[in-house]
């Protein structure tokens, strides 16, 4: 869950401007990410870890209520979209061991151990509580 994540975005200035840009750094940097400029090219990099970049993501949207603009729709929708391949990493550890062996009730401890990288321990207090459930 602490892997750090990164986005592209292409032409991030020529999309939404500059000023709009200086804004989403600095919102960036409240939530521990990192939004610049990929070397000396005209692409963009967001970098962080996933739950962080969710909730930056909440952010931006919030900001974007209030405002009653639509000036961060392209960076939410392309952070958005780029969460969505990275899901297992804004699911705690427990939840997704809980959420296998209920997909899987047959499912081995070393499968488990497997699929999640957590210890022994950890997936047989996960299987104690999917079946106390």
């Amino acid at each position: 869950m602490n892997q750090e994540i990164a986005i592209s975005l292409p032409s991030l200035i020529h999309r939404i401007g500059r000023e709009v840009v200086k804004q989403a750094q600095l919102f960036a940097k409240q939530y521990n990410c990192e939004l610049k400029r990929v070397r000396r090219s005209r692409n963009w990099g967001l970098t962080g870890e996933a739950v962080q970049i969710q909730a930056l993501s909440q952010h931006l949207k919030t900001q974007q209520l209030s405002a009653g603009t639509t000036e961060f729709a392209y960076l939410i929708r392309k952070v958005d979209t780029a969460l969505l391949s990275h899901a297992d990493k804004l699911e705690p550890l427990a939840a997704k061991l809980v959420r296998l062996i209920e997909q899987d009730p047959n499912i081995t401890l070393a499968e488990l151990i497997h699929l999640t990288d957590c210890t022994q321990a950890e997936a047989r207090t996960a299987r104690f509580e999917a079946e106390t459930w």
